[in-house]
C-alpha cells in the first residue's frame, strides 16, 4: 500500500494499521465527505482479515442459482452484494427479493438499483413458494425493494407470497423483512394479518445519520412500525438490524438499541457496513470483533431475546437459528 505524501493526508487513529482509512484532514471530524456532495477525494480502505470471505461455488450454490433463474426470482443476496452469499447458497438458503429488483428510494448505503420499477409480477408469489418447496426450506426470509409507487407499498404482494408459501411448504417458518410502507398502517395490517412468524424492519443506522444514509426514511416512523405491528395483533417476534461503521458512536448505537426495545423489538442484528462502491456512503471505520461482543452484551442487558452481532452479520444471516432460539 502506497502512503500519501507528508502533510497531505491523515488517518483515523483508533484502529490498527490495516484498519485505518486514509482521508483528507478536513473530512475527519464527521463523515461529511458524502454529505458535501459525496467524497471528492478517493478513500483507500484496507479490509481487515476478519472480513475476508471464502468464495466457494459448490453443488448447492449452483443448484440454488439454477432454481432462481428458472423461476425468474431475485434475491437480496445477489442484488445487494451480500458477502455471505456463498455460505448461504451452499446451505440452500436465500433471502427472496419480491416486487422486482428496482427500488423507488436511493439510500446511499445500498447496492440495489434505484429508478422506476416495472409493475409487480403476478406470478411472483407462486414462484417464490415453488422455490421454497423445491429447496426444501424449513425457514425462509422474504424481503422487497421499497415500492413508493404502489398505493399499499406492496403489502398485498407480501401477503399473497406468505399465503402461497404456507400452501406449498406448510412446515416452513416465514420471516418478512418489510419496508416502512410510508407510514401506512393499513398496509402494515395486511402483512400482520397474513401471520408471518417473524416481522423484521431494519432501523439501519443512528438518527443523526439518517439524512445522509436514509434520506427518504424517518427514524421515528421505523420505530413506530415495530410497535404498531404488535398493537395490530402480530403474535410473532419483531426484529430489526443496525449497520455500524458509518460514523456513529457506540453510545448512539446503544441509544438505538434502547429505542428498539422501548418499541417492543425482540431480535436485533448488528453488522459491519461495507460500502458497495466508491459512489456509496464511505466507511468511517471497521469495528473490531471485540466491539461487536460489547454491543451484544448491551443488547442482552436491554432485554432482547436474541442479539446477532459480528462483522459479517446481515439481517437474515443465521435467521433460522435466531428463530429457533
Amino acid at each position: 500500500m502506497s502512503l500519501p505524501k507528508p502533510g497531505a493526508l491523515t488517518t483515523i487513529k483508533k484502529a490498527p494499521f490495516y484498519e485505518r482509512i486514509w482521508m483528507p484532514k478536513h473530512t475527519i471530524p464527521k463523515v461529511d465527505v458524502y454529505m458535501q456532495k459525496h467524497h471528492s477525494t478517493s478513500v483507500v480502505v484496507r479490509k481487515p482479515l476478519h472480513l475476508r470471505v471464502r468464495v466457494s461455488q459448490g453443488t448447492n450454490y449452483r443448484a440454488v442459482k439454477s432454481i432462481l433463474q428458472e423461476l425468474h426470482l431475485h434475491t437480496v443476496c445477489e442484488e445487494a452484494g451480500c458477502p455471505n452469499i456463498y455460505e448461504c447458497f451452499e446451505a440452500k438458503t436465500a433471502t427472496f427479493l419480491i416486487l422486482g429488483d428496482t427500488c423507488t428510494r436511493n439510500c446511499s448505503f445500498c447496492l440495489v438499483s434505484g429508478g422506476t420499477p416495472l409493475p409487480p409480477d403476478a406470478d411472483e408469489p407462486i414462484n417464490v413458494a415453488d422455490a421454497v418447496a423445491e429447496l426444501g426450506l424449513e425457514y425462509v426470509v422474504i424481503t422487497s425493494v421499497t415500492r413508493d409507487d404502489l398505493a399499499d407499498g406492496g403489502a398485498l404482494v407480501f401477503a399473497r407470497t406468505i399465503k402461497a408459501v404456507r400452501v406449498a411448504a406448510p412446515g416452513c417458518a416465514i420471516e418478512v423483512l418489510i419496508p416502512d410502507f410510508s407510514g401506512d398502517w393499513g398496509a402494515l395490517q395486511a402483512v400482520v394479518d397474513s401471520a408471518p412468524d417473524v416481522l423484521n424492519h431494519n432501523i439501519e443506522t443512528v438518527p443523526r445519520l439518517y439524512s445522509a444514509v436514509r434520506p427518504a426514511a424517518v427514524y421515528e416512523r421505523s420505530l413506530q412500525l415495530l410497535a404498531v405491528a404488535k398493537e395490530q395483533g402480530f403474535g410473532g417476534s419483531t426484529k430489526s438490524g443496525i449497520m455500524v461503521g458509518l460514523g456513529e458512536e457506540q453510545d448512539e448505537v446503544a441509544g438505538v438499541l434502547a429505542d428498539l426495545r422501548d418499541h417492543g423489538c425482540d431480535i436485533v442484528t448488528i453488522g459491519q457496513y461495507l460500502a458497495p462502491s466508491k459512489e456509496h456512503f464511505p466507511i468511517a471505520r471497521y469495528y473490531d470483533p471485540e466491539e461487536f461482543d460489547e454491543l451484544r452484551q448491551i443488547g442482552y442487558r436491554l432485554g432482547f431475546s436474541h442479539v446477532e452481532a459480528a462483522p459479517l452479520v446481515r439481517s437474515s444471516y443465521h435467521a433460522r437459528e435466531q428463530y429457533r432460539q
